[in-house]
């Protein structure tokens, strides 16, 4: 966010009253948080400021000297259409209001309404702003298919398409204030996905990491709030909230789906009101930090259960993104292999290993239900005990143990014959599930027997026997 200001866009305060200009602007900031303010006192310059700088959204007086509001309201909505107008008059009458509105105000409020509905127009229209901007965003990272940031996500090594979509779509949402909630199996790098966006805000605060899994809802107030001295037995001194400490930056809360209700509460009644309590505090202090929430949980089921609040569910994803496992993108594993072979190595003071041609391969056979997590885990123990020039196979086979036995996902009841009106012979079908399996090794008769379960002199016996019978 440029300079720490929000909203990211311009809000103008037009009023011919100093007093009345000094008030409001004090009211949003307080209220709200809403530092990014201009007030003016000449209608006249208006149509200026508003060609000269990013004005998103227009407060607006209706009656003033010089150029009256509805006046200015025209002009807006003429020459320019992109900006809001929030109409605040001391007339209460509501064929002005109408109006206005037909004019293309946003909203009409009088001078002497409650702050908290008058604060609440200003929040609704800065949220419409923002989706707005970041539909338009969107849109354009989706036509264009490129990164303008590319280096924000040199972390993450992939060569996946679904993977590059989603960081096109955490560029476009990187400078939203609104939560993003990051989904995905255990060992995908959630946590790379949010220190990217927290790269890509701007923001010039710290990224502050906090694991919420098997926290009570003490300990996590504790955590997230903090708390004043005496606030309760054993609270020797004051202590700073997590929050406070990522205050412009971003707040990351890991593993969200273990979230206790009691918790879950406190954190959307944080998200609501932008504001929280320090344990032993009755003055509350404004929410400065971005919050991206992960979980390898599944919250729609969860929420569908009754184990995790629809209204805090539905908070968290105004932005989604779900980050798929790498059984579903093993492309990526040969990148993945060459990547944590140099990692590893270096950080063991050895030279880097050179792997067999068939090992990335082999890993390809494998589901990884750790994800990108266990292949890193394997290969730092592969390179662990490795000597010689050539990286051993060995442990990589211990690693993976036997071939994956999972059901065939299009076969009825996991049965591949069931659906066939005509059982093939023994040998035809040994013949046919022989042959799909040195297609998917692509030759290598080492991986094709692993896919089979079966030993690889076994299965250089059966081909051997088949050419014969060709013969």
């Amino acid at each position: 966010m440029s300079q720490n200001l929000y909203p990211p866009f311009c809000i103008l305060l037009v009023d011919d009253e100093p007093a009345w200009l000094r008030s409001l602007s004090l009211t949003l900031e307080r209220s709200a948080g809403i530092t990014n303010i201009l007030t003016c006192q000449d209608s006249r310059e208006v149509k200026d400021i508003i060609t000269s700088r990013n004005v998103g959204l227009i407060l607006l007086d209706l009656t003033m000297p010089h150029v009256s509001g509805e006046d200015l309201l025209t002009m807006i909505a003429e020459q320019h259409p992109e900006t809001t107008t929030i109409v605040i008059s001391g007339m209460n009458q509501l064929e002005t209001a109408v109006r206005c509105m037909r004019l293309g105000a946003f909203d009409y409020f009088v001078k002497t309404v409650e702050e908290d509905r008058l604060v609440g127009g200003v929040l609704r229209a800065i949220r419409m702003l923002e989706l707005q901007r970041e539909n338009h965003e969107m849109s354009s990272r989706v036509l264009t298919g490129s990164l303008r940031h590319p280096e924000a996500f040199a972390a993450i090594i992939t060569a996946n398409q679904a993977m590059h979509a989603i960081f096109s779509y955490v560029e476009a949402v990187a400078v939203s204030p609104q939560p993003l909630l990051i989904t995905g199996e255990s060992g995908v790098g959630k946590e790379l996905l949010a220190r990217a966006t927290h790269l890509l805000s701007g923001c010039a605060g710290p990224l502050v990491a906090v694991n919420v899994a098997g926290l009570d809802d003490t300990v996590f107030a504790d955590t997230l709030f903090g708390h004043l001295k005496g606030a309760f037995t054993g609270a020797d001194h004051q202590r700073r909230g997590m929050i406070e400490e990522a205050a412009d930056g971003t707040l990351f809360l890991d593993e969200i789906g273990d979230l206790s209700i009691p918790s879950q509460i406190k954190l959307l009644r944080l998200l609501q009101e932008g504001e929280y309590f320090p344990l032993g505090s009755d003055r509350p202090k404004r929410l400065k930090a971005r919050i991206i929430v992960a979980t390898h949980h599944d919250l729609a089921q969860k929420e569908a259960d009754g184990r995790f609040r629809r209204d805090l569910f539905y908070r968290l994803r105004t932005h989604h993104v779900q980050v798929p496992p790498l059984r579903e993108r093993k492309e990526d594993i040969p990148l993945l292999l060459d990547y944590f072979l140099g990692k590893v190595a270096h950080s063991l003071g050895k030279k880097k290993p050179t792997p067999p041609r068939e090992l990335a391969q082999l890993l390809a056979t494998y589901s990884f239900p750790g994800n990108v997590r266990e292949l890193k885990a394997m290969i730092y123990d592969a390179v662990s005990v490795h000597r010689d020039h050539i990286l051993s196979m060995d442990t990589f086979l211990r690693g993976i143990g036997q071939p994956d036995s999972s059901p065939v996902a299009t076969a009825p009841e996991g049965n591949p014959f069931s659906c066939l009106e005509r059982l093939p012979s023994f040998s035809e079908a040994t013949e046919l599930l022989v042959s799909e399996a040195i297609t998917r090794a692509k030759g290598n008769q080492t991986i094709a027997a692993r896919l089979l379960g079966i030993s690889q002199p076994a299965l250089s016996k059966r081909l051997k026997l088949a050419r014969e019978q060709e013969e």
